[in-house]
Order: structure tokens, then C-alpha cells, then sequence
């Protein structure tokens, strides 16, 4: 159940959401854990930006379609849809549980060869 709190300027959703997200497509997952978290496995088709990289690498956000972040367990990728709401991208969702919860989930990982 999506949940817009008072003073986040993003919208927290659970595994589930994400993957209905994902699977109706036109949407953008940024893994914000860092290169060997992603590495070791993420959500299939997500672009691993590390958290505290998202300002220097704006360039690699979409802005024209909804933007999933995600880390292990929520944290740093709430952190990363802050600063993605600070570079004016406005329809910003992050995970909550993150990875943790997706595999928990069994839904599908990737990982890199």
C-alpha cells in the first residue's frame, strides 16, 4: 500500500508495488547500493547509481517517467529519492525492505558475469 508521508517528496511502496511497476513498464529502478551490492545481484534492468552519487550522475535519471529507487533495506535509497526530489524530479517512489525484501519475495534477481 503506497504511502505519501508528510515531508517526503517521495511515495514509499512495498516489493510489490514495485514489481507491478516494473512488469506494466515505462518506469526507471535505480539500485542505489553500492557497485558490488549491485554486482552480487539486483532487480533485473535496474541501473545502479550508489546512493551518494545520485547529484553527480543526474544526467542518468529519467524525468519523464516514474523512478524506482532501491537499496538493500530502504535506507540509502530513500536517501537517493531526496536527492532526485532536490533535482526537481517529482514522481519518485522508494522501496521499502529493498533487495531484503524483493528476494525474500522470490522475485527474480540478476547479476552481473
Amino acid at each position: 500500500m503506497a504511502e505519501k508521508r508528510e515531508g517526503e517528496p517521495f511515495t514509499r511502496i512495498d516489493v510489490h508495488e514495485a514489481k507491478e511497476m516494473i512488469d506494466a513498464g515505462d518506469v526507471q529502478v535505480i539500485d542505489s547500493r553500492e557497485p558490488h551490492e549491485h554486482h552480487d545481484g539486483h532487480v533485473p534492468g535496474s541501473l545502479q547509481i550508489q546512493h551518494m552519487a545520485t547529484l553527480v550522475q543526474a544526467d542518468k535519471i529519467a524525468r519523464d517517467r516514474p523512478v524506482i529507487f532501491i537499496c538493500k533495506s530502504g535506507q540509502r535509497s530513500a536517501v537517493a529519492a531526496e536527492f532526485a526530489a532536490a533535482l526537481g524530479i517529482e514522481d519518485i517512489y522508494n522501496v521499502e525492505g529493498g533487495h531484503d525484501a524483493w528476494q525474500a519475495a522470490g522475485y527474480p534477481m540478476e547479476t552481473e558475469d
